[in-house]
């Protein structure tokens, strides 16, 4: 993989290796903030076509703190990332789709090993795209394990969202084979197909750079889900605090669906936030400090003075 594709500042990365089941090698990536976890830990989750470190611990020439995860260990959080089963430096040799709930069950053995190894129990979790999905459905089976939750990208039943309308043609491809082959032109097409100003060519460039160099082809797993399953997650069952996070440009996130999602979300603790100017891959966009901001006002939100937890 390439020098520059990772950030390498003060911030030192540490890999990790966990077993799910008996055969199945997980990658793991932490980032340790100095002093330890002042804030809380946060467990980044990705989405369908690439695998965690390019997502959240890109390095770009000229672009600071382009590694989310160098930001909020900067800010005394102690980061983690995972590949799920199928990507990156995670097994590959199952012949399965590795779908939405395989990937929870990634996060249920990831936090297993966190868990023994660091002590941590709960955590600040995020998810983007169909990384928002597995986040979700592992909140919805673990809510003792995650604090806060951030859905990123996030599409429940995909009803309105013009980019699974396109993908939905192709679903008969997806459904023939177990992985489907990416290439630059792929990654490029994420950041044009909905409003192409929204990245700098040489952010795109520098994560498509990272992305190919771990992968060559990504499991359909998650688009079979997106485009025939869907909903995969019942929101009255999310009973954690939740931010959703809808880029104004998201050819998936479909606003609509997004408020249906969240008015049935039970926690009186949630919020909705429209990130002005990003599209789909918000930390990969031009406003991508926005969208830390949002995250670390909501991870860090002071627990209420006052709650009624009487019925009404």
């Amino acid at each position: 993989m390439s020098s520059r594709s990772y950030a390498a500042n003060k911030i030192k990365g540490q890999e990790h290796w966990t077993k799910k089941g008996s055969d199945v090698n997980l990658f793991l990536w932490e980032k340790r903030a100095p002093g330890g976890a002042k804030n809380g830990t946060v467990l980044f989750v990705h989405g369908s076509s690439m695998a965690s470190q390019p997502t959240f611990d890109l390095s770009v020439p000229g672009r600071p703190d382009s590694s989310v995860m160098d930001w909020f260990a900067e800010r005394g959080f102690v980061c983690w990332c995972v590949d799920m089963e199928g990507y990156g430096r995670s097994d590959k040799t199952r012949d399965i789709f590795c779908d939405i709930a395989n990937g929870a069950d990634d996060l249920e053995a990831a936090t297993d090993y966190i868990a023994a190894t660091r002590g941590i129990r709960s955590f600040l979790t995020y998810g983007i795209s169909s990384g928002a999905l597995r986040a979700a459905l592992f909140a919805q089976r673990h809510p003792e394990r995650v604090s806060r939750l951030a859905l990123d990208a996030f599409v429940w039943t995909g009803e309105g969202a013009p980019t699974l309308a396109q993908r939905r043609k192709k679903l008969p491809e997806f459904m023939a084979t177990k992985r489907r082959p990416i290439d630059r032109a792929f990654v490029r097409s994420i950041f044009s197909r909905d409003h192409a100003d929204c990245a700098d060519p040489v952010t795109v460039e520098a994560f498509a750079d990272a992305i190919l160099a771990l992968d060559d082809s990504m499991p359909n797993g998650t688009y079979i889900d997106m485009c025939s399953k869907l909903p995969v997650v019942d929101p009255a069952k999310i009973t954690v605090p939740t931010v959703l996070l809808r880029g104004q440009f998201d050819g998936i996130a479909a606003m609509d669906d997004l408020i249906e999602f969240f008015k049935r979300l039970p926690a009186p603790d949630k919020q909705f936030t429209v990130m002005n100017g990003i599209s789909h891959a918000s930390f990969q966009q031009k406003n991508y400090k926005m969208v830390y901001q949002i995250m670390h006002a909501y991870f860090t939100q002071p627990a209420p003075a006052y709650t009624d937890a009487s019925p009404h």
